[in-house]
């Protein structure tokens, strides 16, 4: 499994395949309140095993490093992707300084 960056541009198909698979047809979320204006201001995250998308997330820079949309193919649930696409936002949150201030 690698998991990359995903530039919304280029991966928006991939992103799309799996948030539709698991949040429209599985979970039975409304088509409009799936896709929303806070998706171009996000960091996307995709998770691939060979060239095949199989989960996403996304972090909300602008809303405080606000994690969203973890979606994982139903084949592939159980295998640590969710895990693995959940670290690798943490570890791009504290990179970027997100959630390191001491609360007051």
């Amino acid at each position: 499994m690698q998991i990359r960056i995903a530039d919304l541009d280029t991966d928006f198909a991939a992103i799309k395949l799996v948030r539709e698979t698991v949040f429209w047809l599985e979970q039975r979320i409304p088509k409009d309140l799936e896709f929303d204006d806070r998706d171009a201001v996000c960091l996307h995250l995709l998770a691939f095993e060979r060239d095949t998308p199989i989960g996403t997330a996304r972090l909300d820079l602008e809303l405080g490093g606000k994690i969203g949309r973890v979606a994982v193919l139903a084949g592939h649930r159980r295998r640590g992707v969710a895990s693995a696409l959940m670290q690798r936002l943490l570890e791009i949150a504290r990179e970027r300084g997100i959630g390191t201030e001491l609360p007051m």
